[in-house]
């Protein structure tokens, strides 16, 4: 398959450029329909349905951040067999994969049907939309099997160092998604439950897209034998994708502990949070993007044994990183008001103040990102490298900075606190990760 890019070879600079430039643009688009879901609900629905799509926020995230967890973890012991060139393990790797994520899968959305109801309640969601967010986090729960395939998928294919197949992939997905909200919300008014099913029809589509070029790839002609249990192979999935997942699913405890003290303000306040998180969400895609690409470059050049191409890899992709972060900022903060104001009906008599407050929070947000985009630089870079024990720690500590600031310092401060958890998160995170990166690093031979 011409679209696997082997990144041991030629300048770092380029490769990461490359690769992580088209799965910016497809992560552009996986969130651009969220955003669309938000900015649909938010002017078809009003100000009550979008607070009941970000109460489901911190829930739903729980359970797609551990599959993003394990799909990325999955793909780890793939990039370094690839980048050795063992064919053989690469299949053996990407069949032990598949098995996993469809038992893994299967198993979330059951619990989380089942849980959805009780952690609503625990999270003090208003009243007023309980019903409406229950009703929306049920279909997404429905298709997390979706959301599983296509992550793992699309992780698959990174490994391999193609960034273009999930690009096109979501860029269809969008546009879909974008045309079945306008139909299911604003023609059918099925409300929220309309812009979460057009969210999983667009997951489907786009993991039928990348199943089909997966199923051309000469590295992927699996056979009967691939398919047998392999249990070396499946306990060092386990091990790179259940850590991976841990850390996910432990900063998204942290961000439902937060949840519950936004929850607490009201349903104004927190229609105000949930279209910055929506934003958020497209401002840090390109961090995840970059972070993919390291994760790839440092796994393949690792796996070689290519330390000095790791080192200079790891100096340029931090530069990109914080020169990406200040454009983003600045754009953000000179035209975020108006942007903000697409997710909010101006006939409601509430819009003036939520504007408001959604963008005071991402003011703050944007002055700090650059710290978001270096954690996701050295989060990776440890995640390549198979340092798992380093990923832990950086959840960790964005645990503990977000529940801080709900449990201790909003009470203490009032709820401006509030504004500066995430950056806060962001921050004492990435201080860890930068200490733990060097420490490593400097361990290599060379």
């Amino acid at each position: 398959m011409e679209r696997e890019k082997n990144m041991t070879t030629g300048r770092p600079l380029r490769l990461i450029v490359t690769f992580a430039v088209p799965l910016m643009i497809g992560g552009i688009g996986q969130q651009l329909y969220t955003l669309v879901d938000s900015a649909v609900v938010g002017r078809g629905v009003g100000v009550a349905g979008l607070a009941a799509v970000g109460a489901t926020d911190w829930t739903y995230w729980v359970f797609l951040w551990g599959i993003l967890g394990l799909a990325q973890g999955f793909s780890i012991p793939i990039a370094q067999e690839f980048g050795k060139g063992d064919k053989a393990r690469v299949k053996r790797a990407v069949a032990m994969s598949f098995l996993l994520s469809a038992a893994l899968s299967i198993l979330l959305t059951l619990l989380g049907l089942a849980a959805r109801g009780p952690v609503l309640r625990l999270l003090k969601t208003p009243e007023d939309i309980f019903d409406s967010a229950v009703a929306y986090i049920t279909v997404l729960f429905i298709g997390l099997s979706a959301v599983m395939a296509y992550n793992m998928a699309s992780s698959i294919l990174r490994a391999f160092g193609d960034g273009r197949t999930p690009l096109i992939a979501m860029v269809v997905a969008s546009a879909i998604n974008i045309l079945l909200d306008l139909l299911f919300v604003l023609v059918f008014r099925w409300g929220v439950v309309g812009a979460a099913v057009a969210t999983v029809i667009a997951q489907v589509l786009a993991f039928l897209y990348c199943a089909l070029i997966l199923s051309k790839s000469q590295w992927l002609a699996l056979t009967k034998e691939d398919w047998k249990p392999d249990a070396p192979m499946l306990r060092w999935l386990w091990k790179t994708g259940a850590t991976m997942a841990a850390t996910q699913i432990l900063i998204a405890i942290g961000g439902m502990v937060l949840q519950s003290a936004i929850n607490a303000q009201g349903s104004v306040f927190l229609a105000g949070v949930t279209a910055v998180n929506k934003l958020i969400g497209l401002l840090e895609s390109s961090a995840i993007a970059l972070g993919s690409a390291v994760t790839t470059y440092i796994a393949q050049n690792f796996g070689a044994g290519e330390y000095g191409r790791l080192r200079k890899g790891l100096k340029v992709s931090l530069v990109v990183g914080v020169l990406l972060s200040l454009a983003i900022s600045a754009v953000m903060i000179l035209a975020g008001r108006l942007i903000l104001s697409m997710f909010i009906d101006p006939g409601d008599p509430s819009a003036g103040t939520v504007l408001d407050i959604a963008y005071h929070y991402l003011f703050i947000m944007s002055v700090l990102l650059s710290s978001l985009y270096v954690l996701h630089v050295c989060r990776n870079t440890l995640l390549g490298m198979g340092c798992n024990m380093g990923t832990v720690v950086s959840g960790l500590m964005e645990f503990f900075a977000r529940s801080s600031v709900a449990v201790f310092f909003c009470r203490v401060w009032g709820m401006e606190t509030l504004y500066f958890a995430e950056p806060f998160a962001w921050c004492a995170s990435t201080v860890s990760l930068i200490f733990m990166v060097i420490w490593q690093v400097r361990r290599l031979p060379g």
